[in-house]
């Protein structure tokens, strides 16, 4: 796989997982076409290994529902924040950015200011290749540099010109399931007790133990292989506790997309069988909608 060949993807270097993300996005624009989700930039950030994603993704029919997961999230998160933005969001926080390439083609940028949250080596990485693919670094755009072992969220965000008071969007994909319970619900927290309000969108899978045999296969499958790289899946919600502890805290809307919602959104003429467990796209506001 391309995420066990790339040469930085090595121990204690940047996330793999991301690298495998940005792979799914790339190849989405080729095998389908970005019918989902159209990135300009999903295949030049990648470079030469942008070739070696689609060929892999070709020839791997069983990951194409990662694929298109994956190119759903993105494009319900993406739709969800050109409507906030519309309504008085003017920063986006992006965490765990990875190759996201959203702020090197913000349609926003004269009035949305995005902050790019990773592990510092990530992000030097990152800024590599957008370098060797000449994408140029936006000044609406600030990288946040954060290892969570010596530093809080709200103290990189805060060193880094985050202003509290404004309206602010958090874009929070592949990284859930890879957190614990506790560090989970501790960011969570710190987004609804922002003064001005915020939005968040993210990606939570029901446990596996509701899932369908065929399912559940397919799940430790793909769980032995991001255990393999050091990238384990740690936490599973249940929808309905998921939506009480999140109104617990503040959030006073909650949108939530599980399979058949997803399906319906996005493929309405899909004849087959949807199962109602498996991942789940959420978005989550404390902002009450104004009349």
């Amino acid at each position: 796989m391309l995420l066990v060949k790339h040469k930085l993807m090595q121990s204690g270097q940047p996330s793999r997982t991301a690298l495998a993300a940005a792979a799914h996005r790339a190849a989405h624009q080729v095998l389908e076409n970005g019918c989902i989700f159209a990135d300009p930039l999903a295949l030049r950030i990648l470079g030469e290994d942008a070739k070696l994603a689609v060929r892999e993704a070709a020839e791997e029919p069983s990951i194409y529902r990662m694929r298109i997961f994956i190119a759903m999230r993105t494009r319900f998160a993406e739709d969800v924040l050109a409507a906030a933005v519309e309504h008085g969001v003017r920063q986006l926080v992006i965490l765990g950015a990875g190759l996201d390439t959203y702020a090197y083609r913000n349609p926003f940028s004269d009035r949305l200011h995005v902050f790019e949250v990773d592990h510092p080596a990530t992000q030097v990485w990152k800024r590599q290749l957008l370098a060797d693919a000449a994408i140029k670094l936006p000044d609406s755009l600030t990288y946040v540099p954060i290892d969570f072992e010596r530093e809080t969220l709200a103290d990189g965000l805060a060193s880094a010109g985050f202003n509290a008071e404004q309206q602010t969007f958090f874009s929070w994909l592949g990284v859930v399931p890879y957190l614990t319970e506790p560090a989970v619900w501790s960011t969570l927290g710190f987004i609804a007790g922002l003064p001005g309000g915020a939005h968040v969108v993210f990606d939570y899978s029901n446990p596996p133990s509701s899932f369908s045999p065929k399912m559940r296969i397919a799940h430790e499958r793909r769980a032995a292989q991001v255990e393999k790289l050091g990238e384990a899946f740690l936490t599973y919600f249940e929808t309905d506790k998921l939506h009480a502890k999140l109104t617990d805290m503040g959030f006073v809307a909650i949108e939530d997309e599980g399979p058949p919602q997803m399906f319906a959104r996005f493929f309405p003429d899909f004849a087959s069988y949807i199962p109602e467990k498996g991942g789940h796209i959420l978005h989550a506001t404390t902002i009450l909608k104004s009349n």
